[in-house]
């Protein structure tokens, strides 16, 4: 027998399906530790009275940081949420699993390509690698690899979903969770074409067989990849606020169309909003960059608005209706906060709300964007969407799937309840931190803003120092509750006391 019935949902299970489930959370979780470990050395370098890294090995593990911790973690949890929503909530199966394993294939491959090399010095080119910054060529074809097995993993989903209509697995149409992972899979491949249409030529002129790529040109491309990559998150992301809220607590969304409306407008507008990255560009006209980041970005903020009263208000409705109706908040106060899936999805909302979303429409927007994107502001404002927002998401999804799909109970849970709270107070402290350090001026990614070895004496506003300190203390808090999800996600995926 090649699938299972789950005792906990009822839920079919095929075997592939769940094996590739396992290996992609298990991979994601590795990479966010090796993630999360740089991040702990960038953060103790950017605060000033320790200052720990060289200027060298900061620029190294700033770009290993961004890799690891931004597209690896986040990517490889994503293909394992694409199996968990195209076959499993579709109780069918992996309609190609040789191309399934391909794909994850590709992608480690990748990634491997990608943290040997820049370990080993040659690809100090940060996230972006901006030309006429230039890294081996072995940089270049490992994000081409990956890029290339993500690509095959998003067209596996449309398989199923292709095999699962044929076999009639659901009625009219796809469950909300799958709905999400559709739009987050189409997103990524418009994401991954414009990767390819880049790093193709970049990777050969790498290897001098083309002698000239224009950086306005790879700006304009790459900010098609780099941009939009983050808007598979969002999608996945409040997709799996969608499964959790379902999931924990039986919740249904409160209007089901407008939901996936919201969806659709992610798919029509997200990637158009990319372009604040580019205000400062003498390439595009001042029109075209007022329409832009004035209109087309608010289509795509909309949905975010429209989740983030959607999916509470569906949680307040499930938790009325078992009973808790005593006053306005009642609901609220008996909610299970000491369940870490659903305190993680709760802090998911807020932290992506306020940190990510309402900072992000601000600096979105031109006038304000000139004024600071360049600083450590907009660090803040991407750790709030990124971190505060998709990595406490799925943090609560790790803890959804150990149970459903590795059928392990989770060990130290005490520790586990903790968790989510410990890591959403230090995330929130250091963005916040970072966000008020940048409106004093402090650069986006300079390893010495103090200048210590310069030749001339140099002071700055002692607000900065404040900032920053208080950005390195929830730096640690933040790192403190990232190795406690680590050792009781392994822990129990490893030494969990198996379930039926």
């Amino acid at each position: 027998m090649d699938y299972r019935i789950c005792s906990f949902t009822g839920l079919k299970i095929h075997k592939t399906a769940e094996d590739l489930i396992k290996w992609n959370v298990v991979t994601a979780i590795l990479f966010l530790a090796l993630g999360g470990f740089m991040a702990l050395l960038v953060a103790l370098t950017r605060w000033p009275s320790v200052h720990y890294l060289g200027p060298a090995n900061y620029y190294r593990f700033l770009t290993l940081h961004g890799f690891d911790a931004l597209l690896l973690w986040i990517l490889f949890f994503e293909v394992a949420l694409v199996h968990f929503t195209s076959a499993v909530l579709l109780n069918t199966r992996v309609v190609a699993p040789f191309s399934a394993w391909i794909a994850y294939a590709l992608m480690l491959v990748g990634a491997v390509f990608v943290n040997i090399v820049t370990f080993a010095g040659k690809a100090d080119v940060l996230f972006t690698s901006y030309v006429p910054l230039k890294a081996n060529g072995v940089y270049y074809l490992g994000v081409i690899i990956f890029a290339v097995g993500a690509l095959t993993a998003f067209g596996n989903f449309f398989a199923n979903i292709i095999q699962a209509r044929r076999d009639k697995a659901y009625k009219h149409t796809l469950p909300l969770g799958t709905y999400g992972l559709a739009a987050a899979s189409i997103i990524g491949v418009v994401t991954l074409a414009h990767g390819a249409v880049i790093m193709i030529p970049v990777f050969f002129w790498s290897i001098d067989l083309i002698k000239y790529i224009d950086p306005a040109t790879y700006r304009l491309i790459f900010w098609g990849l780099g941009h939009s990559s983050q808007q598979i998150n969002v999608c996945a992301m409040v997709a799996m606020w969608y499964m959790a809220a379902a999931f924990v607590l039986g919740a249904k969304p409160v209007n089901e169309k407008l939901s996936r409306t919201a969806f659709v407008l992610y798919i029509l507008f997200i990637n158009v909003a990319s372009e604040h990255h580019l205000l400062v560009d003498p390439v595009l006209s001042n029109w075209h960059k007022i329409v832009n980041t004035g209109y087309m970005m608010h289509l795509a903020v909309l949905a975010s608005m429209i989740h983030a009263f959607a999916i509470p208000a569906s949680m307040e409705v499930a938790l009325r209706n078992k009973g808790y109706t005593k006053g306005l908040f009642d609901w609220l106060k008996n909610a299970p906060w000491g369940n870490p899936a659903f305190s993680a999805t709760f802090l998911s909302i807020i932290g992506f709300g306020f940190l990510g979303g309402i900072t992000g429409v601000i600096f979105g927007t031109e006038q304000f964007n000139i004024i600071r994107h360049n600083t450590f502001a907009i660090t803040g404002h991407f750790h709030g969407t990124v971190v505060s927002g998709t990595t406490t998401a799925f943090m609560g999804g790790t803890y959804l799937l150990i149970p459903y799909i590795f059928r392990r109970e989770l060990v130290l849970p005490k520790l586990a309840t903790i968790q989510p709270y410990l890591y959403a107070i230090g995330v929130a402290m250091f963005a916040i931190s970072m966000m008020a350090a940048g409106s004093y001026g402090v650069p986006r990614r300079h390893w010495d803003i103090t200048f210590s070895n310069a030749i001339f004496s140099f002071s700055f506003d002692p607000s900065i120092d404040i900032f920053l300190s208080m950005m390195g203390v929830g730096a640690l808090l933040a790192v403190l509750g990232g190795v406690i999800f680590i050792i009781v996600s392994l822990g129990s995926i490893v030494f969990g006391k198996k379930t039926s």
